[in-house]
């Protein structure tokens, strides 16, 4: 068996292993994180507004320094950008645990909690553009479709248990012990990063500023077909084909199965998205890859359009699945796309751009979803989103044609090695 047939090489190479557990710890910390944070204000603020600020605090910080957070991925060591901004998470959550446990329930004791989802905010914008440029520096590029599906289902299988793991700890726990645990996560994914090697500093343009640079990182991804159709689909998908926020609506008033029924719809688009991310390591959408990615889009379209005029719960139980799944298969492909056509000295500055991307669609997509479904009724909100997605995926389709055309099959000249060290594969993956 040879490496590009092989769906475990990735896993045979210690540092893409240290990066999956070290990816794997962090989601579930944060995904943990998340719900206890915003189960702990809530409960003292009683105001549902007060979980609303929660996300903007966070969200201002990450998403308006991700573009100097990608200048400086660019232009320092990444495993080091890595490892201060998850130090801080460690920190953070210290703080968090300190902070419930020496204060009352006070709405006046709120705005610490604030500063530091604060300081998380600012730790993301930096940190995310550093570690995605540092997989694409660990990861062999002959090899990162598969490696894209392995890191992609840890990320959806650790966004699903740690909710619940946080739920389950704050009831055991308490908000303070559960914010320990969590800070031992953080520290534990530390630890897994050091166990990568240093990567190369990408070499620095002559004379280009700091702003020069982020301009330079732009301009890149809108003059690049592949990488801006790529991101455009997840966006106008996510914006206005989904429909999450709203599954609260549709268990209790329209499928009428209450909180027991909203908890298999909302676990079933990622157990969807879990099965084929694993299948997807075994026999990877590498060829028509952009022609597969358009039909994953349109058929997660379709998907919605069906979720909205179902009115039984199994058949919209499984549509959701299918939803996952579609969601799943693209993005495999569109991390892969980012990995591979990123040029090396211009990887944080990309991906913090797809992450500016993403961070909108999540964001400004739950917000649509709420007005949309004040003004046109939940279920005519959701199904005229999905034909939107579809209209999305048609203008994609006929303007970017690189992207339509688009393959990802490895070539003989892909690295069997990673770009930033010498990382060897184990005996057993180097024979066919």
């Amino acid at each position: 068996m040879t490496l590009n047939t092989d769906a475990y090489a990735p896993l045979r190479l210690p540092q893409v292993r240290a990066l999956l557990f070290a990816a794997s710890l962090s989601t579930l910390a944060s995904s943990s994180l998340a719900v206890v944070i915003g189960y702990q204000i809530y409960r003292v603020s009683r105001d549902p507004l007060a979980l609303g600020l929660l996300g903007l605090v966070e969200a201002i910080p990450a998403l308006g320094l991700a573009l100097f957070g990608g200048v400086i991925a660019d232009r320092l060591e990444r495993r080091g950008i890595v490892l201060v901004t998850g130090a801080v998470m460690v920190v953070a959550s210290v703080l968090f645990a300190l902070v419930t446990a020496s204060t009352s329930s006070s709405t006046s004791n709120l705005w610490p909690l604030y500063a530091v989802v604060a300081v998380i905010g600012v730790a993301r914008g930096f940190g995310q553009p550093a570690l995605a440029a540092l997989e694409a520096g660990v990861v062999p590029p002959a090899l990162v479709l598969r490696a894209s599906s392995w890191l992609s289902a840890a990320w959806v299988g650790c966004g699903v248990v740690g909710p619940a793991l946080g739920g389950f700890a704050f009831d055991a726990l308490g908000a303070s012990g559960t914010f320990w645990l969590i800070a031992a996560l953080y520290a534990l994914s530390l630890l897994c990063v050091t166990r990568i090697a240093k990567q190369p500093i990408p070499p620095l343009e002559r004379g280009e500023g700091l702003l020069e640079s982020i301009a330079v990182g732009v301009r890149f991804v809108f003059r690049n077909q592949i990488i801006v159709g790529s991101m455009a689909l997840d966006l106008f998908a996510v914006l206005f084909g989904g429909a999450i926020a709203l599954l609260p609506i549709f268990a209790d008033d329209i499928l009428g199965v209450g909180a027991k029924g909203l908890g298999l719809l909302i676990a079933a688009p990622s157990v969807g998205a879990l099965a084929v991310m694993v299948l997807s390591a075994h026999h990877p959408p590498m060829r028509n890859a952009g022609r597969n990615l358009l039909l994953c889009v349109a058929g997660f379209g379709v998907t919605m359009i069906v979720f909205a005029l179902s009115r039984n719960f199994y058949l919209t139980l499984v549509t959701l699945m299918f939803s996952g799944v579609f969601d799943g298969v693209s993005m495999v492909i569109r991390r892969s796309i980012i990995r591979l056509h990123s040029p090396e000295h211009m990887r944080g500055r990309i991906a913090s751009v797809s992450n500016i991307f993403i961070g909108a669609s999540n964001e400004l997509g739950a917000l649509e979803s709420g007005v949309a479904a004040k003004l046109l009724g939940t279920s005519r909100s959701v199904w005229i989103g999905g034909l939107v997605t579809l209209a999305v995926v048609g203008a994609v389709t006929l303007f970017a044609p690189r992207l339509r055309e688009l393959h990802l099959e490895p070539r003989e000249s892909d690295q069997l090695e990673p770009q930033g060290g010498s990382d060897q594969l184990e005996p057993q993956a180097s024979k066919d």
